[in-house]
């Protein structure tokens, strides 16, 4: 076997299959770009609060054209740490239900 065959060989065998569920809607540097942004205090985006509100936080990055679209639950999600990718803690200020 050819070191190009046993390259071709290791690069099928580690390639990822396909997963079920949705298909992942934000790039992983989208998800930075966002957590970044939620380091920012407000004032310096010009918005009248003292800590991000997950809506606050949504209107920015889309202010910002960081996304096209995006929710504030899902904002909310990115900086809670249920995704590995983002901060182990919740960045935002506790919104009443």
């Amino acid at each position: 076997m050819s070191a190009k065959q046993l390259e071709a060989l290791v690069v099928q065998v580690f390639a990822d299959d396909p997963r079920p569920g949705a298909p992942v809607k934000f790039a992983a540097e989208q998800v930075v770009q966002i957590v970044a942004v939620a380091c920012e205090p407000p004032a310096d985006s010009g918005c009248p609060v003292t800590h991000w509100t997950p809506m606050e936080l949504r209107l920015e990055v889309l202010k910002r054209g960081i996304v096209e679209a995006i929710s504030a639950r899902s904002v909310g999600r990115f900086l809670k740490g249920e995704h590995p990718q983002t901060a182990s803690e919740s960045l935002l200020v506790d919104q009443p239900a």
